[in-house]
């Protein structure tokens, strides 16, 4: 058997700098309750299986790893922030329009990256983490769980060093398994059947799309391999149901248009007609957002008063529709909930922390209250830092307004929040910043 070494991990040694956090996590019993979960299909599944995922975070923390493993529902923290952090990481979620009972956590292994490829650091992880839970998963639950299959997010440390610089950075990997495949692959018991499995499950590598090769140094080519799970839902979602779109969006158009009437049998269809010319596009003011607030001001409403009790919306500023840079965004305002030292002085880093820690959990969430056909661009999202009182200002603005398309692809886990933010514009008390997360760490 090889030793950690010979794989490329860093000693021992070197990850005892990584705190073992068993001591002060919290109990392995914790849960996300059912009365959080705020999408109706997704907080049935939450209530019937409750009991059966709270023996499975029990089982999770007796597994033994090869290194820390710690369940956690946000991933990519620093190992000294994961004691505080929510280790709730069992929870069934929304992934491209499916159910999926996500499992999400920190693995605390360096690799070694002069000596393992990335596909290589994504393999061992999945060996390690994923393979060892996933059979803990399917013997808690049935095979025929309501849901469409079983994700998992697990994070991990890659180190570069060499004799200029020492670095550490941090990977996500990202699979998704329909339902069948993930009982199908639990019990598979060699690297071919578990290779055809996983070339046509959903697997991102810190948000890109990935042909992970269990066997080989490099990934494979993904436009080569068959994915199960479709890029656009559609029908044959076993968690859809009408409640789904009737209950959980609050922010819909209040006059949908109608559906084409369907053409009689053995009619032909009509000849296209020749396109008028258009008359130029005129640009949007503010006149245009005002209508489209009127238009929706009792959904408005009620996204105010459900963001206030979720999402730590501000009562002063509810939900409103504004016009930026010739485009129209729907405008919320947050208080965030956490409170900057003096020490944290920088700017782009509260900025940062302020995406990371605070909005980022929540975009999902959100970004599912509001229906893909209401007529705006933009989400502006301005979230509002409390400084310490010793500060020169006590309290500052960070807006993040981000095209609704790309917003869409990060909370589906297709970009990373690089991508989203650089797509985006963010300013801190109305002036404009760059955003680098990385150089801000």
């Amino acid at each position: 058997m090889k030793s950690a070494r010979s794989l490329g991990f860093q000693s021992k040694k070197t990850l005892l700098a990584l705190p073992l956090l068993a001591f002060c996590a919290m109990p392995a019993s914790a849960q996300v309750s059912p009365s959080e979960v705020l999408n109706p299909d997704l907080q049935a599944l939450e209530q019937a299986h409750f009991q059966q995922l709270i023996a499975i975070n029990h089982s999770v923390a007796k597994t033994k790893f090869p290194f820390p493993f710690y369940l956690s529902r946000y991933v990519g923290l620093d190992p000294a922030k994961q004691a505080e952090a929510d280790t709730r990481g069992l929870e069934f979620v929304r992934f491209k329009d499916r159910a999926i009972l996500k499992v999400s956590g920190n693995y605390n292994a360096a690799y070694d990256t002069l000596r393992l490829t990335q596909n290589e650091r994504a393999t061992a992880t999945f060996r390690s983490v994923i393979l060892p839970i996933l059979q803990v998963v399917t013997a808690a639950l049935p095979e025929d769980l309501p849901c469409d299959g079983i994700g998992f997010e697990i994070a991990h440390h890659a180190r570069t060093n060499n004799r200029s610089y020492d670095f550490e950075g941090k990977e996500t990997l990202v699979v998704v398994f329909d339902r069948a495949d993930a009982w199908a692959i639990s019990r598979a018991s060699s690297d071919p059947e578990r290779q055809e499995i996983l070339n046509r499950s959903k697997v991102f590598v810190s948000g890109v799309d990935y042909g992970l090769s269990l066997t080989e140094r490099d990934p494979l080519n993904v436009e080569t391999l068959r994915r199960s799970i479709p890029a656009n839902p559609d029908a044959t979602s076993s968690a859809r149901s009408s409640a789904l779109t009737s209950h959980s969006v609050l922010l819909k158009p209040v006059n949908p248009p109608p559906a084409a009437p369907a053409a009689p049998a053995g009619a032909k269809p009509a000849a296209p007609r020749a396109a008028d010319p258009s008359p130029e596009t005129p640009r949007l003011t503010q006149a245009d957002a005002n209508r489209l607030e009127e238009k929706y001001q009792s959904q408005l409403s009620a996204l105010a008063k459900e963001g206030a009790a979720k999402f730590r919306f501000v009562a002063y500023a509810p939900p409103t529709f504004v016009l930026f840079h010739d485009q129209i965004a729907l405008e919320m305002t947050l208080k965030n909930s956490r409170q900057f030292a003096p020490a944290r002085g920088s700017i782009y880093k509260r900025a940062a922390e302020s995406f990371d820690l605070f909005l980022a959990p929540l975009l999902k969430d959100i970004s599912e209250r509001i229906s893909p056909d209401v007529e705006f661009e933009l989400f502006d999202f301005s979230v509002l830092n409390k400084l310490s009182p010793t500060a020169k200002e006590t309290s500052e603005a960070v807006e993040f307004i981000c095209p609704r398309a790309e917003l869409k692809k990060f909370v589906n886990a297709e970009i990373t929040n690089q991508q989203l933010l650089d797509q985006s514009v963010v300013l801190v008390n109305g002036v404009r910043i760059a955003l680098n997360l990385q150089l801000v760490e």
